[in-house]
């Protein structure tokens, strides 16, 4: 009788399993479907173990080869923290000292000494967290074919690199700036003082003692690794020319791997955060790498939670490819998602979000369904447009069955519902939006609210939808062929962009290695002008005064340019955009 009811008991618990697991794997494919994500694999950690390794979808938008647990995603800036273990091993090897001047141990090349050096250097631990003061945000990597330059003529913004330099331009230590650069020199500090070749290093070190058997730093890949990839896909789900890009800044950008490889990554730091075995670095080190120094940022992870319920992790874009890494430090959960686009919205997080509730995790927040009220159809189309929601960052808000919905990249991503006649809270997340008309009445943008942060800020409005404007005449007809030069030389990169005379100096900077689209610049149609002077809105190191929106005549049909200029008519940015 005991061996039966135990049977009854044991079925019912399955039969509950795979229903949950069935009601995950339909909440996935329904969010793939909404957002068009041609693939996406992942891995889900329990009690310190892998309890889910799952693929959906296809190697590529044409659906003819499915993805599999065992496909190959670039990691994007997820590889940091893989790489900054291999770092972290160093230093536990007495072969690198966090607060040591990496010039000391630099040979084949030397962060140049400067004004904003005198007194702070470099270090590696202000590398690892962002605070050293290093330029280049990120790497676009190198198209199939294209020629590859070396990590020091990257270092140097030298022929073939594609980026700026890599310099200092304020005072280490001094505050945190994002800085794939900095993990560059990292990259070459530990060549240097190793003297092998990263991918190797990293191998025999970090990916092979973990167990990472499907993980690789190599760029460009090996054939037989080549065939076990997915191809990479636009935030428009356009195909990566070539599948995907090459990264020889490999320590920022260069990791292959697959979500149940970088769960055995997450899993050791957890492990070895409590004292056990099964990872490359100490337990006082590993407690390093988990203490904040600046901004939620440790040693190459950023840091979410409080003391109960901290959790490590990174975000990582390549083109073409989108991860996300979150784990618990002492519960021994976690998830990673790979995908195989670029991606704007919220997707991952919702998921993320969904299998942190399902298994009853604590630390996530929890969602309470807003009440909406009614609100009349002119008032929501007041509140339609595009805004600023960060530094080179747009959302947009469209009006949609007595709602508000975001567009991201073109599709639908985020509901708002009305709770009051200016305020609308997300059906996702504890997230709300308070709309501020001028004393005109004219929407100049929104307050976001976070209400499991507990902050908000303004959010600017850089303009209304194309859809909602008609043609107008151009108030400025002389500047549009100079706006128009300034587009191509954007494109073009180089020489050309350098001696433009109508771009911002930042725009100069930071185009140096073109821009990938509009490829084909025809012509030019003005639509819209408006003024957002004092608005906040900063593009390139330059303020925004005027807004100029253009209907593009180009191989791409319907498609529009938001074109950035400054007080003085200088192009600093531009946003290609749909109706």
């Amino acid at each position: 009788m005991k061996s039966q009811r135990l049977f009854l008991i044991l079925s019912f618990l399955l039969v509950v399993f795979h229903i949950q697991a069935d009601d995950l794997d339909d909440f996935i494919r329904s969010q793939m479907q909404k957002r068009r994500i041609p693939g996406l694999s992942l891995a889900i950690i329990q009690d310190g173990k892998i309890l889910k390794v799952q693929s959906y979808g296809f190697i590529d938008k044409d659906g003819m080869m499915p993805v599999t647990t065992s496909t190959l995603f670039q990691a994007g800036s997820v590889s940091k923290s893989v790489a900054a273990m291999g770092a972290l091993y160093l230093v536990e090897q007495n072969k690198l000292l966090l607060d040591e001047d990496v010039n000391v141990k630099l040979k084949s090349w030397r962060v140049p000494d400067n004004e904003f050096t005198t007194d702070k250097k470099v270090t590696l631990r202000g590398i690892l967290s962002h605070t050293t003061g290093l330029t280049v945000h990120g790497f676009p990597g190198y198209a199939v074919g294209a020629k590859i330059p070396s990590v020091v003529q990257i270092l140097d913004g030298t022929a073939p690199a594609n980026t700026p330099p890599v310099r200092v331009d304020f005072v280490p230590g001094s505050r945190w700036r994002y800085s794939g650069g900095g993990y560059t020199v990292m990259q070459q500090l530990m060549a240097d003082v190793t003297g092998a070749d990263f991918p190797e290093f990293m191998k025999n070190n970090v990916l092979s003692p973990l167990g990472m058997k499907n993980s690789t730093y190599q760029q460009p890949l090996p054939p037989e690794l080549a065939k076990l990839t997915a191809t990479g896909h636009y935030n428009n789900r356009s195909l990566v020319e070539g599948r995907w890009h090459i990264y020889p800044e490999m320590a920022a950008a260069g990791l292959w791997t697959t979500p149940s490889d970088l769960a055995r990554f997450a899993m050791s730091i957890q492990n070895a955060h409590a004292g056990k075995s099964g990872s490359v670095l100490s337990q006082s080190m590993t407690r390093q790498m988990l203490t904040d120094q600046k901004n939620r940022d440790g040693l190459g992870v950023f840091l979410q939670g409080d003391s109960t319920t901290l959790r490590f992790g990174h975000n990582g874009r390549d083109e073409g490819f989108d991860a996300l890494l979150t784990a618990s430090v002492d519960k021994g959960q976690g998830i990673v998602i790979m995908i195989n686009a670029n991606d704007n919205s919220h997707m991952m997080g919702r998921i993320v979000d969904f299998i942190a509730d399902y298994y009853h995790w604590d630390g996530f927040p929890v969602k309470t369904k807003p009440v909406a009220v009614d609100v009349d159809s002119k008032t929501l189309k007041a509140f339609e447009g595009r805004y600023e929601l960060f530094n080179n960052r747009i959302v947009t808000f469209v009006a949609e069955s007595q709602r508000l919905v975001t567009l991201e990249d073109g599709f639908v991503d985020e509901e708002f519902v009305p709770v009051t006649a200016n305020r609308f809270t997300s059906a996702d997340r504890n997230v709300s939006v308070v709309f501020n008309p001028d004393a005109n009445g004219n929407v100049t943008g929104f307050t976001l609210e976070d209400n499991e942060q507990h902050y908000q800020r303004k959010v600017p409005r850089i303009g209304p939808l194309a859809h909602a404007l008609k043609t107008n005449a151009d108030p400025d007809p002389s500047r549009t062929p100079k706006i128009m030069a300034a587009l191509q030389a954007m494109v073009k990169g180089g020489k050309i962009v350098e001696e433009a005379s109508g771009l911002t100096l930042g725009a100069k900077r930071d185009f140096a290695g073109g821009m990938p689209e509009p490829q084909t610049l025809k012509s030019l149609a003005f639509i819209h002008s408006e003024k957002v002077a004092g608005r906040g809105i900063q593009r390139h190191d330059s303020d925004v005064s005027e807004i100029v929106t253009y209907q593009l005549k180009s191989n791409q049909p319907d498609t529009y340019i938001i074109v950035h200029l400054t007080s003085d008519g200088l192009v600093t940015d531009c946003d290609l955009v749909e109706k």
